[in-house]
């Protein structure tokens, strides 16, 4: 009788000490794993550094299309207000100037499209306004592709897309944000 009551004293618990260790392996495991995307944000070539001081002068307001968006993400375009709608279409033809208009670029090579936000601007606003400008240089390069190449920007040989980049070259100079709102 004894030894039942001995049997019957021992409890019938799992040993649960190596459980941290298979959790703390698992862990390990999916992190290890586990591939995170990273975002990554908008290409931009920036020029070369230089030491050089730039002379302010030597720019002609003519060939600057300056994009301003405020706090309130309303566009200043060459002082008028102006729509996210219109902002490619009125690029496009400021850049190529067909009409050679006084107040329109020289030509393409001397169009500068400089863009200045408010510290205050929504990112959403920001990047429809940059997609719009470059979103005019990638019409331009195409229909220039079209004309010359009969063929779609994107088809074209390295070659033939820098000659079209030396014809058209993309400038947009990006400013410091400012606060307009005075805070």
């Amino acid at each position: 009788m004894q030894l039942k009551k001995k049997k019957e004293r021992v409890s019938q618990e799992i040993n649960a000490g190596s459980m941290a260790d298979i959790a703390f392996l698992l862990l390990i495991f999916f992190l290890v794993t586990t591939t995170i995307n990273s975002e990554k944000g908008i290409p931009v070539k920036l020029p070369p550094w230089s030491d050089e001081e730039v002379d302010p002068t030597q720019l002609n307001t003519r060939n600057v299309y300056s994009v301003l968006v405020n706090y309130n993400n309303e566009l200043l375009v060459r002082g008028e207000p102006t729509q996210i709608t219109d902002l490619r279409d009125n690029a496009k033809e400021f850049i190529m100037n067909p009409e050679g208009r006084e107040d329109l670029a020289e030509k393409p090579t001397k169009a500068i499209v400089s863009l200045k936000n408010d510290r205050g601007t929504k990112y959403e606003t920001y990047l429809q306004v940059y997609n719009e400008l470059k979103g005019a240089y990638n019409e331009l390069w195409d229909e220039m592709a079209e004309r010359d190449y009969q063929k779609k920007y994107e088809d074209l040989p390295k070659n033939a897309k820098k000659a079209i980049q030396d014809v058209i070259p993309l400038v947009i100079s990006e400013a410091e944000p400012v606060d307009t709102q005075g805070k």
